[in-house]
């Protein structure tokens, strides 16, 4: 049986949360049902907002979004103006990847503004067997020492 928990916070732009989700034993995953982003002042401002979500902090944090970086797990791109002529409009994209390790959401406008951005994250949560929580363990190491990490 899964429990659905959710996040819920304002990031500054061009920075990253770390969502602290790892447990001792590994045994419990986690899986994105839900990431929307809306600035904290709708309406009101232009705005371009690309969130992400990775699995390892982000060293490049801006509004580029690569699909074959592997650590990108999730992508709300969100565009709002304050003029009214064109509607709010939201794309969202993620991976329906099992983790049990932390999370990192970034924020960036791609049009250059600083007004800080909101974010909701719904993520299911479920038991693994020792075997799946190895694997998942293994693949977040392996991600980590890819990118310049030494694991001591």
């Amino acid at each position: 049986m899964s429990i659905i928990k959710t996040f819920r916070g304002r990031i500054p732009m061009g920075t990253e949360e770390k969502l602290h989700l790892s447990t001792n034993d590994g045994l419990t995953g986690y899986r994105i049902k839900k990431f929307k982003v809306i600035s904290t002042i709708p309406h009101n401002i232009d705005v371009a907002i690309v969130a992400k979500i990775r699995l390892t902090s982000d060293s490049n944090i801006g509004p580029t979004v690569n699909f074959e970086d592997t650590d990108l797990i999730a992508v709300n791109a969100y565009e709002d103006r304050s003029s009214g002529n064109l509607p709010t409009h939201e794309t969202i994209i993620f991976d329906l990847e099992t983790f049990n390790q932390d999370i990192f959401i970034s924020m960036s406008d791609a049009d250059g503004n600083t007004t800080p951005g909101n974010y909701y994250l719904e993520l299911e949560q479920f038991k693994l067997d020792l075997n799946t929580s190895t694997y998942h363990t293994l693949k977040n190491i392996r991600s980590t020492s890819e990118i310049g990490f030494t694991i001591v």
